[in-house]
């Protein structure tokens, strides 16, 4: 007989182990946080009795539509209540939750709708014709509709579907949610932004999103009633998690329909909001804010940036606003964020561009990841001298299933027992990891590896830049060169050759720009640069 072996009696019980969910942290508010405001939109606040009560009804009225455990319930919704609604209504019927990217074209929506085999369809009233068009495609299999009109948005309802209100009107505040056996079953079903062919599904399970709201506590110091803007859409990466954290804190989730910065500095100023993430652009955003746009405010507020590394000026700039902010990193495949800049103490007395180089390093692995590193391409640990590159490779908790109906591509992501990021970087001696770029946006130059992020953090310095993107420009001679796309302030005017010598003033000769072009820069719902539009532009030129 083995030491404490299951022939002790020490057997998994019903009292002893429960399968993780963020589930349990609605549950758990309902009660614990019961007259907390749970969320905030405009004139609308529900506390956390109303919030559950309302996923409850959502989960109920989907029942009686025909969902059934294991069926996909897709969203085409901005950041408004329904959406976050969703989060918890979808899997306390035992459905999983298709958040799909609103900006995204009708044969793109009509795919993912097919993929997924979506039973019903949650549209908001602003997205009814691309639902409604991407429906008629996808055929016999087509999910129902269900309207989410927002009249005080401007958007009341077409009247030729039935409407969101009238499903939770109907349902039962009190059905008892269905909660996960197995916390491997799927919670959601989140499609990549398939800017090369078809998007993939990506499948998370309950137990990942549990230990995402757990590490995230951790990792951003957040303590109790937290004041939460959601400004990362909710169809990305399901808002990195954050939706379903918030119960766990009694946080006020704070719902952001259209992103200005003006909508942010009112929220931040009128209700006190504490913590948002967001992508570089939203920094850029709240820097380059007109003075009436502006509103002061008296504590500090945590963000969260990703999606791309961050200008060093942007970083000083906004720390000076009030803003903290710490570079986190992640993919889809990762339920969002995995690493952060974990901020060492001993650099507080770094200031000014040495400072926010540290901060835009993309850092280490966070509390509920097992390993996250830089190895070459025979899966070897590459140097931690901060120059050798290699890919960034994840293991964890948070990393999803896999590729919904795509075993090949699934096999692939995750040969050699890690997630592959497909994301170049190097590591430094402390273990902090920094991206150098993406495989595919490395310039090769005359057989020299150039980085477009180090390019374009140099030229967003210039003090006339409001965004820059570098990509590769065929060339004859040198075989690629780069070539840069950059969005300039209002009022600003570009100047080809000047800008071009203020970037030699620190680049070398063979990184420098040769062509800059002076135009708004194409983007995704998340902020992302579209630079496979730029290359498309670049060879054109």
């Amino acid at each position: 007989m083995g030491w404490m072996t299951n022939e002790d009696g020490l057997d998994k019980c019903r009292a002893n182990y429960v399968a993780l969910t963020p589930l349990s942290h609605l549950q758990r508010a309902a009660t614990v946080f019961h007259d907390v405001t749970a969320v905030s939109y405009g004139a609308m606040s529900l506390t956390y009795a109303q919030y559950h009560a309302r996923c409850s009804r959502l989960a109920s009225g989907l029942v009686k539509l025909g969902v059934s455990p294991g069926q996909v319930v897709a969203t085409l919704l901005p950041n408004v209540p329904a959406q976050a609604e969703a989060h918890f209504g979808v899997p306390a019927c035992g459905a999983v939750l298709n958040t799909i990217n609103t900006r995204l074209d009708v044969d793109t929506v009509a795919y993912v709708l097919d993929h997924g085999e979506a039973r019903v369809l949650l549209a908001d009233t602003q997205f009814i014709e691309l639902a409604e068009a991407a429906c008629a495609q996808a055929g016999e299999q087509a999910p129902m509709i269900i309207e989410v009109p927002d009249p005080s948005a401007g958007y009341p309802a077409s009247g030729r579907h039935r409407e969101y209100e009238d499903l939770i009107a109907e349902a039962d505040p009190q059905f008892t949610w269905v909660m996960p056996e197995d916390e491997w079953e799927s919670l959601a079903l989140n499609y990549t932004s398939g800017t090369t062919g078809r998007p993939k599904g990506v499948v998370y399970h309950h137990r990942g999103a549990y230990l995402m709201t757990m590490g995230t506590v951790i990792s951003w110091r957040m303590v109790m009633r937290p004041v939460f803007m959601q400004i990362v859409p909710l169809f990305h990466c399901n808002g990195w998690n954050h939706t379903w954290m918030m119960p766990l804190l009694g946080g006020t989730l704070v719902c952001c329909r259209d992103v200005t910065a003006a909508a942010i500095y009112d929220a931040i100023a009128d209700l006190g909001v504490t913590h948002f993430g967001g992508a570089p652009i939203v920094l850029n955003m709240l820097v380059n804010a007109q003075q009436n746009e502006r509103r002061a405010f008296d504590h500090t507020v945590e963000v969260f940036t990703a999606g791309a590394p961050p200008a060093p000026a942007t970083l000083s700039k906004i720390e000076a606003l009030g803003f903290n902010v710490t570079q986190v990193y992640g993919l889809t495949e990762t339920y969002g964020h995995v690493t952060e800049c974990l901020w060492d103490p001993a650099w507080d007395s770094v200031q000014g561009a040495e400072r926010a180089a540290i901060k835009a390093r993309q850092g280490v692995a966070m509390p509920m990841m097992e390993e996250i590193t830089v190895l070459d391409d025979q899966m070897a640990q590459v140097a931690r001298d901060g120059t050798t590159q290699g890919e960034i490779m994840i293991r964890g908790n948070a990393v999803m299933k896999g590729y919904f109906k795509n075993p090949s591509a699934t096999r692939e992501a995750f040969e050699g027992g890690y997630f592959h990021s497909g994301d170049l970087a190097v590591q430094h001696p402390n273990g902090h990891i920094q991206i150098a770029d993406r495989a595919k946006d490395i310039i090769i130059s005359g057989g020299e590896n150039i980085s477009s992020v180090e390019v374009e953090g140099v030229l967003m310095g210039h003090p006339d830049v409001n965004l820059a993107a570098v990509v590769a420009k065929p060339d004859e001679k040198w075989g690629e060169v780069p070539c840069a796309f950059v969005e300039l302030k209002a009022g600003a005017v570009g100047d080809e050759a000047a800008m071009i010598a203020f970037a030699r003033e620190t680049l070398a000769g063979f990184k420098t720009p040769k062509k800059i072009v002076f135009q708004e820069l194409p983007k995704t719902s998340t902020g992302k640069i579209q630079k496979f539009e730029l290359r498309k532009s670049a060879a054109a030129l």
